[in-house]
């Protein structure tokens, strides 16, 4: 099993070299873009030429693939393989510890005076409000738009196997944290690379893997946890708001202020914000979703046929399948975050003395985010009937929004604050995932206070800009490093394995044996 690790990990970093050698390379044959007519512009198309397009043919690198239409990018190929790895080595674990971890949430087994900084519901909470989004609004009828309705079986399956990517990188953030003395906690992908590795004899390996995330992180908290959601909320706001019309900069500063409320309390006040808003945003999503259901109850039965059987439709060959396949997977990664490595930053603070019991409540998230969720709004559309529609391969927010507005003209007014709430969770979350990053690069140099202070006063600054400014390639290049956090993060999944399979072992053998003290 040590030799196969090796070879996995040394085969996937010969891959990526080759990948960013072909992408580089592939830079300079990019199709000439017209003249640019102003500085801003200018720099926009520099910064995508030279930076974004290279960065998104690494990533999006065809590491598989059977004819000029269907191709399965290295990301997705990177992040399935991994989940399938963890699922079937941890002996589906995903399904034998479901019940417990629903047990866990519901704080049956929170324990009084044990170290952490919030409640494991609040954990999870704080982590979902960076998952569930716009990913579940849009990523659904973008996948189903162009992979056809059984790209929604393939994000299901994504999102079952990534329940146990979630276990791994959660209880690894767990195992390494590390708490100040004033009971502030600090855990995620930098300390589990650096400690962990330097456990295994690879400590240059550890600290380069964990610098990479980190950076990765901070930029991807900037720009699509930050700026982009700031966009994409005041363009949605804007439309249905005539005070906000032509006046981003308003809405940036209000926005930043109902932000800079909230982050500057910490991670205790993220997740009391969290564990109110979440559940409240899914109640008035799933609302609106039932309604539409229960008024076409008789197309649900075939709206879920025809989802299975276009799944594993034979019509356009295995081309045509896996096509479907590389769909659904892409869009379930950019919705759960599984394998990405962020939500383990947020599990790290839960208050509990038991590593894996913490991971085994992470495994929630892409059931709740991706199997439940994104499910939902799969039926919606297609019972619908918009998916048929001219024009329905355009913007998925549309498409969903006329989805809902088919039963109830009057819905796309609650989708705005469902986006506007989707986009504030986004945001407070991933403000602690680049604020935690941030103090962990300079708390050294600079002292932590400082480096977290520093830290919300540039998230807050780019709020503002993203809401007024046409960012362009930033934001691209923004998301683009969010998935590139997925690299760095799932080598060290890899390697740490056996620690995670060791504590899971041990825990699981004390909870059948019953041997474990269950407070409650």
């Amino acid at each position: 099993m040590q030799r196969l690790r090796s070879a996995i990990v040394v085969t996937t970093l010969v891959v990526i070299a080759l990948a960013l050698v072909v992408a580089l390379a592939g830079a300079q044959t990019i199709a000439p873009t017209p003249a640019p007519s102003t500085l801003s512009d200018a720099l926009d198309a520099g910064f995508r030429a030279w930076v974004v397009d290279p960065l998104s043919a690494f990533i999006f690198f065809d590491a598989v693939f059977w004819d000029d239409t269907t191709r399965v990018p290295l990301v997705v190929l990177w992040l399935a393989c991994s989940a399938l790895f963890f699922t079937l080595r941890l002996r589906f674990v995903n399904v034998r510890a479901f019940r417990h971890a629903l047990a866990v949430t519901a704080g049956h087994w929170d324990v009084p005076h044990e170290k952490g900084e919030v409640t494991h519901f609040q954990a999870l909470a704080s982590a979902l409000s960076g998952t569930i989004g716009l990913g579940n609004i849009a990523g659904v009828a973008i996948a189903m738009s162009l992979g056809g309705p059984g790209a929604m079986v393939w994000m299901t399956v994504a999102g079952f196997l990534g329940m146990t990517s979630k276990l791994v990188e959660c209880t690894l953030g767990m195992l390494y944290r590390e708490i100040d003395a004033q009971g502030r906690v600090s855990g995620g992908p930098m300390h589990y690379l650096e400690a962990g590795l330097r456990e295994r004899a690879m400590p240059r390996l550890g600290k380069a893997l964990a610098i990479t995330f980190a950076m990765l992180c901070i930029g991807g908290s900037l720009g699509g946890g930050n700026m982009f959601q700031a966009n994409q909320a005041f363009a949605q706001v804007a439309s249905t708001v005539p005070l906000f019309a032509g006046r981003g900069w308003l809405f940036g500063l209000a926005l930043a202020a109902l932000v800079g409320v909230v982050i500057l309390g910490g991670i205790k006040r993220i997740g009391r914000v969290a564990e109110a808003l979440v559940p409240a945003m899914c109640v008035l999503y799933t609302i609106g979703a039932i309604a539409v259901l229960v008024v076409n109850a008789a197309r649900v039965p075939d709206a879920i046929v025809t989802i299975v059987r276009e799944a594993f439709s034979p019509r356009a060959g295995i081309g045509g399948l896996v096509g479907v396949l590389v769909v659904g997977f892409q869009r379930a990664g950019f919705s759960n975050e599984a394998g990405i490595g962020s939500a383990s930053i947020a599990h790290s603070a839960a208050t509990t003395g038991e590593p894996v019991r913490e991971g085994i409540v992470a495994l929630l998230e892409p059931f709740i985010d991706t199997i439940v969720i994104c499910n939902t709004t799969a039926l919606v559309v297609v019972v619908s009937g918009v998916l048929g529609e001219p024009g329905a391969t355009g913007d998925g927010v549309l498409l969903t929004s006329r989805a809902f507005a088919t039963v109830m003209p009057w819905f796309p007014w609650v989708l705005s604050i469902a986006v506007l709430l989707f986009a504030y969770a986004t945001m407070l979350s991933w403000s602690y995932y680049g604020e935690r990053c941030a103090t962990w690069l300079l708390g050294a140099r600079i002292g932590r206070e400082r480096a977290s202070l520093a830290y919300k006063i540039l998230f807050l600054a780019c709020t503002v800009l993203g809401a007024t400014l046409h960012l362009g390639s930033v934001l691209d290049f923004s998301d683009l490093m969010i998935l590139g956090m997925a690299f760095p993060n799932v080598v060290g999944l890899v390697l740490l394995l056996p620690r995670v399979t060791r504590a899971l072992d041990d825990y699981w053998a004390r909870y059948r044996a019953g041997t474990m003290t269950r407070p409650r």
